[in-house]
């Protein structure tokens, strides 16, 4: 069975099986730094581009020429040359896009003897490139003890070995100039291999090693930057942010690389903002110049410089005409000419796409209540919708206006029906005649005709 482990540092899986020779590797594309995606990899290339670029443990990458002819992809493992001996990476880019890859890094293949690609590689080349991976750690640990024993002023930040074991390249940061010769003859002595040191600067080592920045994101110098260009604090000064080291620094201890990624933006948006080297005159008092916002195109104002009270905030032009005014020696009323200068900025609200708020307006409550109450009940519904839209379009009810008459409605209703029924009962009694016929019971014939009629 194989038992797959992941190599982060150079972007792939290693499975080792029963058997050294069904050893193999396979790449994992989102484990690799400084990667780039290949968007002409599905073209058939027009002309047979015969370099390739192959990367290696972190952010080393190199191009080789592919003599042999060799069918290769993305993804392929192969053996490289190296001086001396073979190194194996991983096919990280052909075709066309490779010719791209190096007018991007700045790398001029004009004049340049490039190495070769020997073959892709075997499983004994990955069980022996496994071997040197394990010793990488250890040399690391035990090259620092020896350096801080030497007394040297410098801090080794990585090892890696080569692919055949016989090499390793030192990499370390230094602020000033070291003699490392001593240094190399113990090493050599220690680890019984073949030395190379190779300075680089913090930047450098951030990006080999990676890692998240303040933004959230992965470090854009383990992602994508190859070329670091030197940032100076006159970058934060342009967009008005405050010059403060622990938030203006990144992790490598520097300057943030993201710093100049919109500061030419800043640049043209102020080439025409006035330079305001006096306050600003007033028949009241001076103004002084306490806050700007260069997107916004707006300048902030406080009659004291020491202190955010009684902030008066106009467009640049208005600024302009005041300076104008005051080199002629005309003191404006007001800062604020007009308030409809100032561009009104609409507060974002909640609005609701679906059309309903209430999350059970499915349901069917409303129909089951309507049914137990009754189908009298309809012209009641139908009343409430009616008041409803009143309510809506006028912005109060007239519920609370109409409960005050509904009691004297109510009376008024009571006092018709109960004269309704005495006018009823009225025609249903019989004369008083006939009453009193009835009572004595004379005329007994007559008595029963006018009953009957």
């Amino acid at each position: 069975m194989s038992d797959c482990k992941l190599d982060i540092e150079r972007g792939c899986y290693f499975c080792n099986c029963d058997s050294e020779e069904e050893a193999y590797a396979k790449p994992c594309e989102s484990c690799n730094k400084l990667g780039s995606f290949d968007w002409l990899g599905d073209v058939d290339s027009a002309s047979e581009n015969s370099i390739v670029e192959v990367r290696f443990k972190n952010t080393r990458k190199g191009y080789y020429k592919n003599v042999n002819g060799l069918s290769l992809s993305k993804g392929d493992i192969v053996a490289v040359e190296a001086s001396p001996g073979h190194d194996i990476g991983i096919v990280s880019m052909t075709g066309d896009m490779v010719a791209l890859q190096m007018k991007r890094t700045g790398f001029n293949p004009e004049g340049v003897e490039f190495k070769k690609i020997y073959r892709k590689a075997k499983p004994y080349d990955i069980v022996k490139w496994q071997e040197a991976i394990a010793l990488e750690h250890q040399t690391m640990i035990r090259s620092r003890q020896i350096a801080a024993s030497l007394g040297l002023n410098m801090k080794i930040g990585d090892v890696e070995y080569q692919g055949d074991k016989i090499k390793a390249i030192f990499y370390y940061i230094a602020d000033e100039r070291v003699d490392f010769r001593e240094l190399i003859k113990i090493f050599a002595e220690e680890f019984r291999i073949r030395i190379e040191m190779k300075q680089i600067g913090a930047r450098q080592e951030a990006g080999r090693i990676g890692g998240i920045g303040s933004c959230g994101r992965e470090l854009c110098c383990s992602t994508w930057v190859s070329n670091f260009v030197s940032v100076t604090t006159n970058s934060a000064r342009f967009q008005e942010i405050s010059l403060n080291p622990q938030k203006l620094a990144g992790q490598c201890g520097k300057l943030k690389c993201c710093l100049n990624y919109e500061v030419d933006a800043y640049i043209d948006a102020r080439k025409d903002f006035p330079r305001i080297n006096a306050p600003l005159e007033t028949v009241d008092a001076q103004y002084y110049l306490v806050k700007t916002d260069i997107l916004k195109r707006l300048l902030s104002f406080s009659s004291d410089p020491q202190s955010m009270m009684n902030i008066v905030t106009i467009p640049v032009e208005r600024v302009k005409e005041i300076i104008r005014l005051n080199r002629k020696g005309i003191k404006v009323e007001k800062l604020q000419e007009d308030e409809r200068e100032l561009p009104v900025t609409k507060e974002p609200d909640f609005k609701n796409v679906v059309g309903e708020e209430s999350i059970t307006r499915f349901d069917n409550s409303g129909r089951s209540s309507r049914r137990r109450r009754g189908g009298n009940n309809r012209g009641g519904t139908r009343q409430e919708e009616k008041e409803n839209m009143r309510t809506a379009k006028t912005g109060f009810s007239d519920r609370n206006e109409e409960s005050g008459d509904k009691g004297e409605r109510m009376e008024r209703q009571g006092q018709r029906r109960n004269s309704n029924q005495s006018g009823n009962d009225r025609r249903r009694r019989p004369s008083g005649v006939n009453r009193r016929r009835m009572q004595t019971g004379s005329g007994g014939g007559v008595q029963k005709k006018n009953i009957e009629k």
